[in-house]
């Protein structure tokens, strides 16, 4: 089974005064320099108290806070991870606040991330092991991430209990594509979690409700494509999804029409769409397509 030599960084998660979602926590490196030995360093923008946010590799959580948009499962997603990371006594601001202000231990819980790069924006593509000291593996060491490692992540859990979409990139290595597949499709087979509610082959979309926290619920990915849409045709598009996709994606600085890895053939995301009316169809398998990264 293909194996690629991850940078281990061990330091803690912090929660307290920050908004964690289902599927990315801010971290504090103990050895802030090794930052640098990820490729893309140079996208990375620590903030005042040394955190960077993550990006779990090969998952996405129903979104919490995607500007003020949010999906069904989503509060699930985070409180379960939260608990799964070791935080207990856990109060937010307020009722519709996201941003953590009380939590145990207050100075965040051990653990080591495994990285190779920073995305582009900025946050290291990581898998996340938790526990002590004596469990973890070294600060700074190269270590190759093969299957015994990858199912003691915290990414192999997310996905084995539903709460997050398989979602891998062309950056996750594909021995590591493989088993974390495998995973989500034993959740999807239960069905559990988000695959007990998943409607990405089929939905329909007339406003925001539609997939908002009690409506449908779609792949994170494309929820946030489609709030963006509807943000859109409030403001007078006419089109239809795949249109807009395609037609925003022409400034290069505003790309939503990932490149997609299907059956060894590279598409477009707006390819893989088709609206009726509202009704909106997926034409792929969620756990045959990898997406190219950017």
């Amino acid at each position: 089974m293909e194996v690629t030599d991850h940078l281990v960084l061990r330091g803690r998660l912090v929660i307290v005064g920050k908004e964690p979602d289902g599927d990315s926590v801010r971290f504090v490196p103990d050895t802030a320099d090794l930052l640098q030995r990820l490729i893309g360093a140079e996208r990375i923008r620590p903030s005042h108290d040394g955190s960077v946010q993550l990006r779990f590799d090969g998952v996405d959580a129903p979104e919490l806070h995607y500007g003020k948009a949010a999906q069904p499962l989503g509060v699930t997603a985070r409180d379960q991870l939260l608990t799964r990371l070791g935080f207990t006594d856990i109060t937010s601001a307020g009722d519709t606040s996201t941003t953590i202000t009380v939590a145990h231990p207050s100075g965040g819980v051990r653990a080591a991330v495994l990285s190779t790069m920073a995305e582009s924006h900025g946050r290291p593509v990581s898998y996340v092991i938790v526990g002590d000291d004596d469990t973890l593996p070294p600060d700074g060491a190269r270590l190759p991430a093969g299957p015994d490692l990858l199912a003691r992540t915290v990414n192999a859990w997310l996905l084995s209990e539903g709460l997050a979409y398989y979602t891998a990139y062309t950056s996750t290595p594909a021995a590591h594509r493989d088993q974390l597949r495998e995973i989500a499709r034993t959740a999807r087979d239960e069905p559990a979690g988000v695959w007990a509610q998943d409607t990405t082959a089929g939905f329909d979309l007339k406003d925001p409700s539609s997939i908002g926290p009690a409506g449908q619920l779609i792949l994170p990915k494309l929820f946030r494509r489609c709030t963006d849409y509807l943000g859109a045709v409030s403001a007078g598009f006419t089109g239809d999804l795949a249109t807009w996709i395609v037609t925003v994606s022409a400034d290069p600085h505003h790309n939503e029409n990932d490149g997609v890895l299907l059956g060894g053939t590279q598409l477009s995301l707006s390819d893989l769409l088709i609206q009726q009316d509202h009704h909106i169809i997926f034409q792929a398998d969620l756990l045959d397509i990898t997406f190219v990264e950017k």
